[in-house]
């Protein structure tokens, strides 16, 4: 597939069908993480591939959102601040979360390539998601990823207008600079 059609083709699910994903795919996918750009080259990112289903329903109790019930795995993606917030102080917070994000799409991104689904929720507990995977206290939990094969094919999902959200040169200004004419 084409990463243009990944792209335009990756949608949140959040109604699974009962077949199972091969759990090496899905390591495969968390894979694609690493060749994320990380500041500093300060890799702070970890992975916890869950599979227990009692864990998966304490997680859905936590997030409160009962779809994740419905996955047969569910990846959580976590971050180990220390090493890039002593590095680049206050900014290393910021790049500790532009991180994470830029590693999650390219793991949206190969999770759509290889026909499983996902839906990023960042809405949860932290101290029972914590808890519950017994994920130490100076971690963070940046988000869960409850994974399966969607229900049925997911409609279209609503795409932004690029001329209601791109700027030219200085924030609101929509027209870019003509380029003047050169006389010969």
């Amino acid at each position: 597939m084409d990463l243009d059609k990944i792209i335009h083709s990756r949608r949140s699910v959040r109604k699974f069908n009962s077949k199972k994903p091969n759990w090496r795919t899905i390591i495969e996918c968390i894979d694609s993480m690493r060749y994320a750009p990380m500041a500093g080259n300060n890799f702070s990112l970890k992975f916890i591939l869950v599979d227990d289903e009692k864990k998966i329903s304490e997680m859905t109790k936590a997030s409160q959102q009962e779809f994740v019930s419905g996955a047969k795995f569910v990846v959580v993606v976590c971050t180990t601040p220390l090493r890039t917030e002593t590095a680049f102080e206050e900014r290393g917070k910021i790049y500790i979360r532009q991180q994470a994000g830029a590693a999650i799409q390219n793991f949206l991104l190969k999770i759509t390539e290889e026909g499983l689904s996902t839906c990023w929720v960042g809405h949860f507990v932290d101290e029972e998601i914590k808890k519950i995977l017994d994920i130490p206290k100076e971690i963070h939990v940046e988000a869960l990823f409850p994974i399966g094969y969607a229900f049925k094919k997911s409609e279209s999902k609503r795409i932004i207008e690029l001329d209601n959200v791109l700027y030219f040169n200085k924030y609101g200004n929509k027209k870019m600079n003509e380029v003047a004419k050169i006389e010969a």
